[in-house]
């Protein structure tokens, strides 16, 4: 569900990247706040990458000649609570606009609010959260994945919609596109609370107290090791990127199909100095547009492969380096004033 550049007005664009620059500032506050556990910097490090690697895995959706792929916001949310998720998840789709060419520079901050805001901070707090409040099992877990990622997948599509309308794309009249996105997207989200559900329980089996923790916002025992669910991440992110995304499907992701089967193409454009900036900028850091090595488009193995590992690099350093400073800087100022 990434947004190109040509799906929005300077405007709207502008309006929806400091709505979300608010909320991550917002975020770095309360976790600055909550004196974020270092045991969830590494954490926001691998399921980060994990994440990354994982959105490279489109999933045929059968009878539409459409795809998906997960967007990966509820599933932080219950491993590392809303606003680390946040941060992470701000990461992952910062990387793939700069260094992959995946949705549009002026279109991230509409990507971070609709992929970001909206599944880590609503739909897991509202949502995700209540119904595993009364005890965890894997009942809860399932319904609690299920229905938070289809709400909020729904509603983030829904937003796509009203942005692109604010935008006035007149190739896509609200009625026509509405109807389009929202049906495919409940099907992409149905099969992301199901691989949300499998991580959740796979987590909760190996180190129930990761969960247990973002719910009730309470830190991890100091003697809890997380050895086991750090390697585990890390094995899935490698897996995901260097070997699964070789095999993802080929049909159009669910945006891109509502886009084609309403304006009877996929390529929208957009001219202006703004949009050529954007462009500029993405095309002079992307090392592997199109998650592939220049010239493949996208569709060799070994460019994806090597695209899935490099960028779950670059998201382990990104994602946990920003805990990192996050940590550094409280622990910075605490000293200052007990020095005071």
């Amino acid at each position: 569900m990434h947004m190109a550049d040509a799906l929005l007005s300077p405007a709207v664009g502008g309006v929806m990247t400091a709505a979300s620059v608010c909320a991550i500032g917002y975020g770095v506050k309360r976790i600055a706040g909550d004196r974020l556990d270092e045991k969830k910097i590494p954490m926001m490090a691998v399921s980060g990458a994990f994440v990354f690697a994982a959105q490279m895995i489109n999933f045929t959706i059968p009878g539409t000649g459409s795809s998906g792929h997960i967007g990966g916001g509820v599933l932080l949310a219950a491993l590392l609570g809303p606003f680390p998720a946040l941060l992470t998840l701000a990461s992952v789709l910062l990387i793939q606009c700069l260094f992959f060419s995946d949705g549009g520079l002026l279109a991230y901050g509409c990507n971070v609010f609709n992929m970001g805001v909206i599944a880590c901070c609503l739909a897991y707090t509202l949502i995700y959260r209540p119904i595993v409040r009364k005890g965890i099992t894997k009942g809860r877990l399932a319904a609690a994945s299920i229905a938070a990622s289809v709400i909020g997948l729904e509603a983030g599509a829904f937003c796509v919609v009203l942005e692109t309308v604010f935008s006035r794309v007149a190739e896509l009249p609200f009625g026509a596109f509405v109807l389009l996105m929202q049906p495919i997207h409940l099907a992409i989200g149905l099969v992301e609370g199901l691989v949300t559900a499998a991580v959740l329980c796979y987590v909760h089996q190996v180190r129930p107290e990761l969960l247990d923790s973002s719910v009730e916002n309470t830190r991890i025992a100091s003697g809890v090791l997380m050895h086991n669910v750090i390697a585990g991440f890390v094995v899935l992110a490698l897996v995901s990127g260097g070997l699964l995304s070789i095999f993802a499907s080929a049909h159009p992701d669910g945006l891109e199909w509502s886009i084609e089967k309403t304006a009877g193409t996929a390529g929208l454009e957009r001219e202006g100095p703004v949009y050529e900036a954007a462009e500029r900028a993405v095309e002079a850091m992307a090392f592997l547009p199109g998650y592939g090595l220049p010239g493949e488009d996208g569709g060799g193995a070994a460019g994806t492969a090597l695209a899935g590992i490099a960028g779950s690099v670059i998201t382990v350093i990104l994602a946990g380096g920003a805990g990192l400073a996050i940590h550094a800087a409280r622990r910075f100022r605490a000293g200052k004033a007990a020095s005071s």
